[in-house]
């Protein structure tokens, strides 16, 4: 009896025991209200003012605008004057309470609402950094199971754990402390700290991380580390140290705010006070004082700064790029180095079967039952061995048996296998394995069973599954009984047999090599590979082309696989087996040499590089709830290639900010003198300070078009 192959949706791995995410809600925050009350009045005020209402009707609602508006930014502006700083947020209500007092009230309470609006997007962002941070301290569980001398055990919070202390890790449970294992086998989910695709067989000797999710087996675990120095814990610590210590970056108008700010408000005092003592009136002095603040205000230089970035941003975002604020879409012009994450970010991070290659002749191990129920699913030697192949995935693309770089055709004299030919072909074969596979939940497994599902096999009923921790999977399927295993059990037997040369090619090409035995024979081995991006190599280019220097790799993964990948995408420096403090210390490397660093990643473990860098990337469909949180901008749909065209894209907003800026530049100086050494009208003033914003507004917003985004691709890319 057979059955279409239907496999079901497997749940992510750990997310019935994943922590709940606490997010700070948007109305929690007092920034943000404030902002939403006066953005309500306002537009509540502006068909009443511009239908030319009763004043008692709009009135009241633009003098709640400026209060509820701009009582947030007064009282930090006058927070900041007490440190003898003058700070442009009182300086915009100043002019905002100017433009009102003569009459101007529209154009203060737009300028009140446009800052409060920008204080609350900045409230939210850093509450969102908060709460994701906060997820990662809820990887670590908060009990563990403690095990006494006597072999009795005891539930004790996490964080009471002690350094010698042996620790029970059952199935599905997350480990408790940094450690070492000392008995059991199992699977291990470290992606959150290594970022390797797969999870890592562990056994008694090696060492486990805290937050890490352990697969099917037992383990226990001693505790080599105080939870408070984990490597988990020390993740958290460099994400927020990283954020209080990286200075924040300005605004190009912003360099000169302080000069600014004091020079106008010493401006109109004088303006103001030195023809009063010279005996002018009152009235045309106050006059001539109000208009100079609002043709002298820097209302048409913010909008100089704003629109370019802000149009940017808005083209960046349908492009699929969210970068989170004017601030990043600035700095993205001015990165001169690159590093890039492997798993996730330059590939897929999703294993496929890539190889198909079988083992010739009637031969095997001679004592049948030398594989039998061994093999390893879970202990595949090192998981981050997985190469990267643009064509993995595709079932038409599976390297055949006699394909150029692998053992010879079946049949063929030279094959390692002998003059017999297998008694599989490649489908048949594969239709055992993915039969064997179709019930467990292991990565590898799902790979095998995809790759059958694509060529459209039918898999036949299993019976006897038996999956072993650590090690592997068994079942008779049709009668046979079928191992997948690995090929370290044959090393470790001493038995030389065609399929090591099989699986050592493979591995040697960075695939990861899965045996498979029918009734304890070798039949054939399995090449899987995590697929690289097809756009992978272009962007790469495309990157070496903006910064004039070639991408760094940075990964957790093993050496030989990243050295693999790089060279296939054109990277000369790889940094791998990197934990996240290595990750920033490469990063901290570059940047002391004098280099401003984008950093593109996706887990966890990289979330402190992305904060500690001038600015961090993030792809957004696999990304980590922190990372995406901490990175400056999100790639939505995992487009590498969108990556250097929105640094192109940063580079043509800041030419126009230059633009924008000389043009307000302009218009403040004509104005200002004309008001100094004649007698600037204040309509005529009013609607020049209106016209220079209107000008540099439309001016930005040029690059909301799509040429704009296709102008800044480069040729790399094209």
């Amino acid at each position: 009896m057979s059955s279409v192959l239907e496999r079901p949706s497997a749940a992510a791995p750990g997310s019935s025991s994943a922590p709940p995410r606490r997010r700070t809600r948007i109305p929690a925050l007092p920034e943000a209200r404030w902002a939403l009350a006066a953005l309500a009045l306002f537009l509540l005020a502006l068909p009443l003012y511009l239908l030319d209402a009763p004043a008692w009707l709009w009135a009241p609602l633009f003098a709640a605008t400026y209060v509820t508006g701009g009582w947030e930014p007064g009282r930090e502006g006058l927070k900041a004057l007490k440190d003898r700083t003058l700070d442009v947020d009182l300086l915009m209500v100043v002019a905002a309470l100017g433009a009102a007092a003569i009459g101007q009230v529209l154009d203060g309470a737009l300028l009140i609402v446009i800052f409060a609006t920008s204080g609350a997007l900045e409230a939210v962002a850093t509450a969102r950094t908060a709460d994701s941070v906060r997820g990662l301290l809820d990887l670590a569980p908060e009990t563990a199971t403690r095990l006494a001398d006597d072999g009795t055990e005891e539930t004790v919070p996490a964080a009471e754990l002690a350094v010698g202390d042996l620790v029970l890790v059952r199935p599905g449970e997350r480990i408790g402390a940094d450690g070492r294992v000392v008995d059991g086998a199992s699977d291990v989910d470290q992606a959150s700290i290594t970022g390797e695709p797969l999870p890592v067989a562990k056994q008694a000797g090696d060492e486990v991380f805290a937050g890490t999710l352990n697969g099917s087996g037992a383990l226990r675990v001693k505790v080599e580390r105080d939870p408070s120095e984990s490597v988990i814990a020390r993740i958290v610590a460099m994400v927020e140290e990283a954020a209080e210590t990286k200075a924040p970056t300005q605004l190009f108008i912003e360099k000169v705010e302080q000069r600014y700010s004091l020079g106008m408000v010493a401006a109109t005092l004088l303006i103001f006070a030195i023809p009063l003592l010279a005996g002018a009136g009152l009235q045309s002095t106050l006059l001539r004082a109000m208009t100079f603040m609002i043709v002298a205000s820097p209302c048409a230089v913010v909008l100089a700064t704003m629109p370019p970035l802000l149009s940017a941003m808005a083209n960046a975002g349908r492009h699929g790029v969210l970068v989170k604020s004017a601030v990043v879409m600035e700095r993205l012009g001015q990165i001169d180095a690159v590093a890039l994450d492997k798993t996730g970010t330059l590939t897929e991070g999703t294993p496929r079967l890539a190889d198909v290659r079988l083992v010739d002749g009637p031969g095997g191990f001679g004592d049948p039952g030398a594989l039998g129920g061994s093999g390893a699913l879970g202990g595949f030697g090192d998981p981050g061995a997985l190469g990267d192949s643009g064509d993995s995935g595709d079932p038409a693309a599976l390297r055949r048996s006699g394909d150029p770089g692998g053992p010879g055709r079946s049949g063929d004299p030279s094959d390692p296998g002998g003059p017999g030919r297998s008694e599989f072909d490649e489908d048949s074969l594969l239709r055992l394995a993915a039969a064997a596979e179709y019930p467990s939940e292991h990565p590898l497994a799902r790979a095998v069973v995809e790759a059958a599902r694509a060529r459209g096999l039918v898999l036949p009923v299993v019976e006897d599954f038996v999956s072993t921790p650590g090690t592997g999977v068994t079942a008779t399927v049709g009668g046979r009984i079928v191992t997948v295993g690995s090929p370290a059990r044959l090393l470790e037997h001493g038995v030389a047999h065609p399929a090591a040369a099989l699986a050592a090619a493979l591995e040697e090409g960075g695939r990861t090599a899965v045996v498979v035995t029918v009734d304890g024979r070798p039949a054939g081995v399995l090449g899987i590979a995590d697929r690289l991006r097809p756009e992978a190599a272009l962007a790469t280019r495309a990157l070496t082309e903006l910064t004039g220097r070639a991408p760094v790799l940075v990964t957790g993964d093993n050496p030989r696989a990243a050295a693999r990948l790089a060279a296939e995408v054109g990277i000369t420096d790889v940094r791998a087996g990197l934990l996240p403090q290595d990750k920033v210390a490469a990063v901290d490397e570059l940047q002391g040499a004098g280099a401003k660093v984008l950093v593109v990643g996706d887990g966890v473990n990289d979330a402190p590089a992305l904060a500690a860098a001038h600015t961090g990337i993030a792809m957004g469909r696999a990304g980590s709830d922190l990372a995406l949180e901490t990175a400056d901008a999100v790639v939505v749909r995992d487009e590498l290639a969108t990556v250097p065209t929105v640094i192109g894209l940063s580079r043509r907003a800041r030419a126009l900010v230059v633009q924008n800026l000389v043009i307000a530049g302009a218009f403040i100086a004509v104005l200002v003198v004309w008001d100094l050494a004649g007698t600037l009208p204040l309509p005529l003033g009013v609607a020049g300070h209106e016209g220079s914003t209107v000008l540099v507004g439309l001016n930005g917003l040029r690059l909301l078009a799509d040429g704009a985004w296709r102008r800044a691709r480069p040729a790399a890319v094209r």
